[in-house]
């Protein structure tokens, strides 16, 4: 019969092989996240894994649904034999580092806060926004009017993963008038300030968020992208909807202050 103690000394042996095995899959599905499509071979070369190794923790990465097989692309003739097969990164793969990452913003974030306050995380997003503003304003700068500086500004968000998409903002009554400024205040006899209405301008709606978990802790992320869109089209701009926020898709209303666009059609916006 054995004692306790070693039965707690087994115990122990096994936890600890449990997260190393844990840890080298994770770093299997790394390297296939940095790599692209890459063979067995491949992924057992760069890990100095055996081939018997590397196949345990490539079939526990499919059970899991983190990553797939795809048949490798052929260049050029290639001799006889099974096609070569490579795997990849799934969403379910790419999302799982996605949020692991979130997570040490988060708590990094939240350090910064607790020690050096809110202004602290403030200005740290506004320099993390600074670089993605200098990488845009070039493609925006060179764009003609409003409407086209917008869809530059969506094509850039695009490339960089945001999803994005540009058109005329669907018309947004005013009950004030407020919006309308001295316009508002002239208006006639019989005429209600309750028909105001903001028109002539754009939209940028964003079906992705990178940052969406983070930033839902953190506003400041969102304020300081949308300060960083005002400068780089020159108008106001607002934040009328957030991913961060429960919102399906972020969307940021563009005010039109040039008189040289053809206003939008009352129906607003298609995006």
């Amino acid at each position: 019969m054995k004692s306790s103690g070693t039965a707690t000394g087994v115990a122990q042996v096994s936890k600890a092989q449990a997260g190393e095995t844990a840890g080298t899959r994770g770093q299997v599905a790394r390297l296939i996240l940095e790599l692209g499509p890459c063979t067995a071979a491949t992924l057992g070369g760069r890990l100095g894994l055996t081939p018997a190794a590397i196949r345990r923790h490539l079939d526990n990465l499919l059970a899991e649904g983190l990553i797939e097989t795809r048949t490798a692309r052929a260049y050029g003739s290639r001799g006889r034999g099974r096609p070569a097969k490579v795997f990849v990164i799934t969403d379910a793969g790419r999302s799982a580092f996605e949020h692991a990452y979130d997570d040490l913003a988060t708590s990094a974030l939240r350090f910064l806060e607790q020690t050096c306050g809110p202004e602290a995380v403030a200005e740290f997003a506004r320099q993390q926004v600074a670089e993605t503003e200098r990488r845009y304003l070039p493609v925006v700068a060179q764009a003609g009017d409003l409407r086209t500086r917008v869809q530059a500004l969506a094509d850039a968000l695009s490339a960089d993963g945001y999803a994005a998409a540009a058109g005329p903002a669907p018309a947004i009554a005013d009950p004030g008038g407020t919006a309308g400024g001295a316009a508002g205040k002239q208006a006639g006899p019989g005429k209600s300030r309750a028909a105001d209405v903001v028109g002539n301008g754009e939209q940028i709606c964003q079906h992705h968020c990178p940052v969406a978990h983070v930033a839902a802790e953190f506003p400041q992320l969102c304020e300081a992208e949308t300060e960083a869109f005002g400068r780089l089209l020159g108008t106001p701009v607002r934040r009328l909807a957030t991913i961060a926020h429960g919102d399906g898709i972020c969307t940021t209303h563009v005010t039109c202050t040039s008189r040289d666009m053809t206003p939008p059609s009352p129906e607003g916006s298609d995006i």
